[in-house]
């Protein structure tokens, strides 16, 4: 399985998307700061996730995130 995620910061108010096999190791490798472009962010909280069965489709789920943009992606999962 693999998951699709969005994170927020409540320090930089930004929200940040991406896609791993290992969920919880990914979410614990952000908030210790490995991520060296979201480092700034830290803590991270989980807003939105998504199971998926293959490597594509998460990535094609992320990239259909990123291009409506986090914030108004979840704004129309709200309707």
């Amino acid at each position: 399985m693999f998951s699709v995620y969005i994170l927020y910061s409540e320090i930089t108010q930004k929200y940040y998307t991406g896609q791993t096999q290992n969920f919880e190791n990914r979410i614990i490798e952000h908030n210790a700061g490995e991520t060296k472009s979201i480092k700034n962010g830290i803590p991270w909280k989980v807003i939105w996730t998504a199971e998926l069965q293959t490597r594509k489709e998460a990535v094609t789920l992320e990239k259909k995130i990123k291009m409506y943009d986090a914030k108004r992606f979840l704004t129309l999962q709200a309707r």
